[in-house]
């Protein structure tokens, strides 16, 4: 197959997972009139984490685990940390602020370099991410204290969880070059998915209500948005830059606030708008500043 014809593929799958991937914050937001937010995390993860495993056997032939102590602190980070933690924010909070905030990661990324890696924060670095931090504000808005501030603070945990969960890895890229993302995704997932599945018991405070949305929805999160989505992302990164493929990572959130507004009638107030606006163009600057950065390095790992 050509470059041409794989580059046009890979652009083609890139339009996909963004959609899928935004559209999977709904998804979650709806069907926790069904379920607990840790059954509905546990039972995706597991599921996608099996369709990971059956993946890797047949790409590779084979399912040795990467090395256990790096994978299960991935797992906490990634899959408990950020999985978790985002779907807690969404029993309070609406699904496009939940993006929004989950996909500062990029800023809590640089921000944690610099005491793990010994990074230094470049000065337009340093610009647009203030810009951020003005549109956090805006979205927090701390002086009104009308409304509860604990599902913001939790999705931006969610995003900070999931920065750690990046500087591990490329960690483990460092020790390990030749490691198998596809496995490590794998072999994460289903380690984070067992502590969840323990959560969700011990938290277990509702009945799953059965029906044909919630299968649905576990097959759209544990199919499409896991297992079909990273093969396809796999494959982007391949086919196409990383600057090019890490703008999903942009597109993402704001998308998922433009489905929100369609579907869930989430209306962003004025200053909202404005911040959910410098956030975006605050990680648009972080992610494209000038030399390859940090962010760049970490985006092959977006989910």
């Amino acid at each position: 197959m050509s470059d041409s014809k794989n580059s046009r593929l890979a652009l083609a799958g890139l339009a996909f997972i963004t959609l899928v991937w935004s559209f999977h914050w709904i998804v979650l937001k709806s069907v926790m009139q069904y379920m607990g937010a840790f059954d509905i995390t546990a039972l995706r993860c597991l599921l996608g984490a099996i369709l990971l495993l059956v993946l890797v056997k047949v790409r590779s032939g084979k399912l040795k685990p990467p090395p256990f102590k790096s994978t299960l602190l991935i797992a906490m980070l990634q899959t408990v940390g950020m999985n978790g933690l985002s779907q807690l924010a969404l029993i309070s909070g609406g699904a496009g602020k939940v993006a929004i905030l989950t996909y500062t990661m990029p800023f809590w990324a640089i921000l944690l370099a610099v005491p793990l890696l010994n990074e230094r924060i470049r000065r337009i670095q340093g610009t647009f991410m203030a810009v951020a931090l003005i549109g956090l504000v805006l979205i927090l808005q701390p002086w009104n204290m009308t409304g509860s501030l604990l599902s913001p603070i939790l999705a931006l945990l969610s995003g900070l969880s999931w920065a750690a969960s990046a500087l591990v890895i490329k960690k483990m890229y460092q020790r390990q070059p030749h490691l198998n993302l596809l496995s490590l995704t794998a072999w994460q997932m289903l380690y984070g998915a067992l502590v969840l599945c323990v959560l969700a018991i011990i938290f277990h405070h509702q009945p799953i209500v059965w029906n044909s949305y919630v299968f649905g929805a576990l097959a759209y999160c544990a199919i499409l948005a896991t297992a079909i989505a990273w093969v396809t992302w796999l494959f982007v990164l391949k086919h196409l830059s990383t600057a090019v493929a890490s703008m999903s990572t942009l597109v993402i959130p704001l998308l998922g606030v433009l489905f929100a507004w369609w579907l869930l009638g989430e209306v962003p107030n004025t200053l909202e708008g404005a911040g959910i606006v410098l956030i975006v163009l605050g990680l648009c600057g972080i992610s494209f500043s000038g030399k390859k950065t940090l962010v760049e390095e970490i985006e092959e790992y977006p989910w």
